[in-house]
């Protein structure tokens, strides 16, 4: 890729007047220019990633997904600032997510929205980031997002008579109640329209007419968990070895679907907060687990799905230019679109006896007919036996013969010549094994196309060496890879002939998928229905692994005998288990007790069972009840940050702030000791503070400290209880030495320990 002098390198991006930080983007990359601003200055601060799609941002973004969400971003201006719209759609993934909603100054919500997203690129308008005009907007985002992209567009793509266009055009008719929700929300109307225009232009390719699913997304539905909690809480990337699976994720995850695990990572980050669907999502992993043979069945059956969002998301495209490349993936992605809607009637079976409310309603929506319309359309056209392979040279073969003979003679020819040639590479491979006597076969790989192989001891060969006319040659132990001259030749007569071959079936394969577009919804139903019931089934399958417990909503946070999830799955035996228990009468609990004694575990084992109640799973517990808290939030860890020169003290001071000005009665507070950045009296009276004005608010609060003046606040405040980790001091057997034996128990009342350590 490109990375040249910002403003002299002006090319294909006229037609857009796009300043962007990288010429390499996307899936299909195409090379885009740098406009200069009006200004004379090209892009306000950009990070140019050095490779091209995968960029990733450091937040709560899991190891092995691959970003590729695109957003945009715009802010309202005079009295509307702080209302944001924004509008993002995975390339992976052909659903456009609106939101619009207003945000504080410190804008927590647009961050935290950002973070859950992980985009590879975010576009902003150019007048949101003019030289010395910068918003506070994006000189926020740009210091979170240090290794996003950046572009900028100029503010009149950001439109939104043109977004409400283009929704109109391309929104697929199960979706269209999207206009009602949207029509006056102009900030997000104006974001999909510069989004839209962008990925178009990017990705050299337009949406389908009808073809895209829209939704509009508030901030309402969902708990808000901002980066820092989900970072020190581990939920979805560990904060020792990113490739580690000891995370929340990591404990969970036992999906077989890439949908599947993208839907599970993104509960995790965004629980749920309303009773009634937890319950409903309870009740179905309750009757996969009452039910051995639904389990089985379904499990079986939803292994076998490709990743369907990405199938859509190829096949609603289409592209701007045809070429072989094009040709191959739209033939690959028909095949694999037979082999998904061939998995249909399975599914139904697996579910025909079920139970619960919402396995029922998903049997129901699998009984759409559409389903069976498309299927009849392709087979039709492609013959019964063209399935999804493993292997390229299989692969390429289906694809050679999907389409049914006598559509299309010169098709037929042309598959005939492609016989010939194949059959005439593996005639001459066995001439020239008779010819030298030596043990050679045919081989294939998608780089090198046919070549020779050959499993031989070097002493066997004449003089140690393979005859002069073969080139090419690579050893791998005592297996040679060589080819020659003719076969070369081949090779390239056999590529024309499979140019030829996929042109004519893609003609065809075009003309098939147009007349399937009107009826693709329902497959934005079925990708929705997999992921959905690959996560229940993965609940299911981890309660299977440990004792966990159906959780209960009430007005109280009650755990009996819970235990650390992860830290179960680390230790590979149970953890020693405590109780909780805090009420609207009694919601502050100071927990004190030497270093090691487990107070930090305890704290974040609270907050994870907390969000594993709220997405539906089962809890490690013997009992647990759990009130719904709309905001976890978490201050734990003793770490100075170099990047954004802040000090312990002052990254512990951010935090606290951040809590008091977000917290409200129904969220979650763990503090893991504050002030200990700054000597003890100002440490113990900013402890003493922040708990005061904690203690207004009806929010759960678990505080650890070392501070034990701290816990005299029970005696003027009545919602305080205040909870130990016990030790015990062991003498040794000579009895001239004592050691500390750790119960990791908690009990009431602060402890009595005077020597920590």
């Amino acid at each position: 890729s490109y990375f040249g002098d910002k403003s002299s390198c002006v090319e294909n991006a006229n037609t857009l007047n796009l300043t962007s930080s990288s010429s390499m983007r996307g899936l299909n990359s195409t090379c885009i220019g740098k406009t200069p601003l009006s200004s004379g200055r090209s892009v306000c601060r950009s990070h140019t990633p050095l490779m091209g799609h995968s960029v990733t941002s450091s937040s709560a973004v899991s190891a092995h997904t691959v970003a590729s969400v695109i957003v945009a971003v715009v802010e309202g201006r005079g009295l509307a600032r702080g209302e944001v719209g924004m509008a993002s759609i995975d390339l992976k993934n052909p659903e456009l997510i609106l939101s619009q909603f207003a945000d504080n100054t410190t804008y927590a919500k647009v961050i935290t929205k950002l973070k859950i997203l992980t985009p590879l690129e975010i576009i902003m308008s150019n007048t949101a980031c003019d030289a010395g005009n910068t918003t506070k907007l994006f000189s926020l985002i740009t210091e979170h997002f240090k290794n996003v992209t950046f572009t900028t567009v100029q503010r009149k793509y950001f439109n939104e008579t043109k977004g409400l266009e283009y929704i109109e055009q391309l929104c697929a008719s199960e979706f269209s109640t999207i206009f009602m929700e949207v029509q006056s929300k102009y900030y997000c109307l104006a974001a999909a329209a510069a989004l839209l225009k962008y990925v178009e232009f990017i990705q050299n390719a337009v949406y389908a007419p009808k073809s895209l699913k829209v939704r509009f997304q508030g901030s309402e539905k969902t708990a808000m968990i901002d980066s820092s909690s989900a970072q020190n809480l581990e939920l979805v990337i560990n904060n020792r070895d990113s490739r580690n699976g000891h995370t929340l994720l990591g404990v969970l995850n036992y999906t077989k679907t890439p949908g599947g695990s993208r839907r599970l990572r993104s509960n995790i980050l965004e629980p749920l907060v309303d009773a009634e669907t937890i319950n409903t999502r309870l009740d179905c992993v309750q009757e996969l687990l009452q039910d051995e043979e639904l389990f089985f069945g379904l499990q079986a059956v939803i292994s076998k799905f490709l990743d369907t969002e990405q199938l859509l998301s190829v096949l609603v495209q289409i592209p701007k230019q045809d070429t072989v490349k094009t040709a191959e993936s739209k033939i690959t992605n028909l095949i694999y679109l037979k082999h998904t809607l061939e998995l249909v009637e399975p599914l139904k079976a697996a579910l025909r006896s079920c139970n619960t409310q919402l396995l029922k309603a998903y049997y129901n929506s699998l009984e759409d007919t559409r389903f069976g319309i498309i299927l009849e359309k392709i087979t039709t056209v492609i013959n019964d036996d063209t399935r999804y392979t493993k292997g390229c040279l299989s692969m390429r073969t289906q694809k050679c013969y999907a389409v049914k003979p006598n559509i299309n003679e010169f098709l037929d020819i042309a598959r005939r010549t492609y016989t010939e040639i194949v059959d005439d590479i593996a005639g001459m491979i066995t001439q020239l094994a008779e010819k030298y006597s030596l043990p050679m076969k045919t081989s294939f790989s998608s780089a090198r196309g046919f070549f020779i192989q050959m499993n031989a001891d070097c002493s066997t060969l004449p003089n140690g060496q393979l005859p002069s006319e073969f080139t090419k040659i690579t050893k791998m132990k005592n297996t040679y890879s060589f080819t020659s001259a003719d076969l070369i030749k081949m090779n390239e007569r056999c590529q024309e002939s499979l140019r030829e071959i996929y042109h004519m079936t893609y003609l065809i394969v075009c003309k098939l998928l147009n007349e399937i577009y009107e009826h693709i919804h329902c497959l934005y139903k079925l990708s929705d229905i997999v992921s959905m019931l690959d996560m229940l089934l993965s609940f299911a399958h981890a309660c299977t692994l440990s004792d966990y417990v159906r959780p209960e909503f009430t007005d109280t946070l009650a755990i009996k005998q819970g235990w650390h999830p992860i830290l179960e799955k680390i230790a590979m035996e149970k953890p020693v288990s405590n109780n909780t228990y805090l009420t609207e009468g009694n919601n502050f609990v100071i927990i004190t007790g030497p270093n090691m004694s487990g107070k930090s575990t305890y704290l974040k084992q609270i907050a994870l069972c907390q969000i594993m109640a709220q997405i539906g799973s089962y809890v490690p517990a013997e009992y647990c009840s759990f009130r719904i808290a709309e905001q976890i939030f978490t201050r734990i860890g003793m770490d100075d940050d170099i990047e954004t020169n802040a000090s312990t003290f002052m990254k512990e001071m951010k935090e606290i702030t951040y809590i008091i000005q977000n917290a409200n009665d129904k969220s979650l507070i763990i503090i893991d000791e504050l002030g200990r950045g700054t000597s003890a009296e100002e440490g113990i009276g900013i402890c003493y503070a922040a708990c005061e004005y904690l203690l207004n608010l009806k929010a759960f609060t678990l505080f650890a400290t070392h501070f034990l003046e701290l816990c005299h606040i029970d005696a003027l405040y009545p919602n305080v209880e205040n909870y130990h980790f016990e030790v015990q001091h062991v003498r040794s057997s000579a009895g001239n030495k004592e050691k500390i034996a750790y119960t990791y128990t908690l009990s009431k009342g602060y402890t009595e320990e005077k020597n920590y350590g």
